[in-house]
C-alpha cells in the first residue's frame, strides 16, 4: 500500500515492529546483566517503535522523530488508559538519560525493573495485536 507521499506503510510498519522486537531482547539482556538505566532505556524505545509503527497504519506518512510516546500515541489515534499513560511516562524519565548526559533518573530495585520489563512485553503484545486489527 503506498501514499501520496510514495511511502510503503506496510514496509514502514514492517520496520517499527521489528525495531520493537530487537530492542525487547536488548532490554532483557542488559536488565539481565544488570544494567538497568540502559535496559529501561530500550524499554522505552520499544514502545517508541511500536507506536511509531501505529502512526504509520493511521497517518500513511512517514513517523515523527519524537520520542514522546504521548504525543505519539495522540497521533497514532491509540485510546490508551490511564494506567498505560502513567506507565508511558514513567519510561520517558528513562530515555532522557540515554540522550541527555548528566541527567540521573531514580533507578528501582531489581524486582521493580523486572515488573516494567513485564509490563513492557505486555504493552508491546497488545499493540502488535492493535495493529492486526485495522
Amino acid at each position: 500500500m503506498k501514499t501520496q507521499m510514495g511511502i510503503n506503510v506496510e514496509k514502514q510498519v514492517e520496520y517499527w515492529i521489528n525495531g520493537a522486537s530487537e530492542d525487547l531482547e536488548v532490554a532483557e539482556i542488559l536488565i539481565e546483566k544488570r544494567r538497568f538505566i540502559h535496559g529501561l532505556f530500550f524499554c522505552h524505545l520499544v514502545i517508541e517503535k511500536a507506536i511509531k509503527a501505529h502512526v504509520v497504519k493511521v497517518t500513511g506518512e512517514l513517523a515523527p522523530k519524537s520520542h514522546n510516546l504521548i504525543y505519539l500515541s495522540e497521533k497514532s489515534e491509540l485510546v490508551l488508559k490511564d494506567e498505560t499513560l502513567e506507565f508511558f511516562g514513567l519510561l520517558m524519565k528513562y530515555q532522557l538519560e540515554g540522550r541527555y548526559p548528566g541527567y540521573q533518573p531514580f533507578i528501582p530495585e531489581y524486582r521493580i525493573v523486572l515488573e516494567y520489563l513485564k509490563e513492557t512485553k505486555k504493552h508491546l503484545s497488545w499493540l502488535k495485536e492493535k495493529l492486526s486489527n485495522y
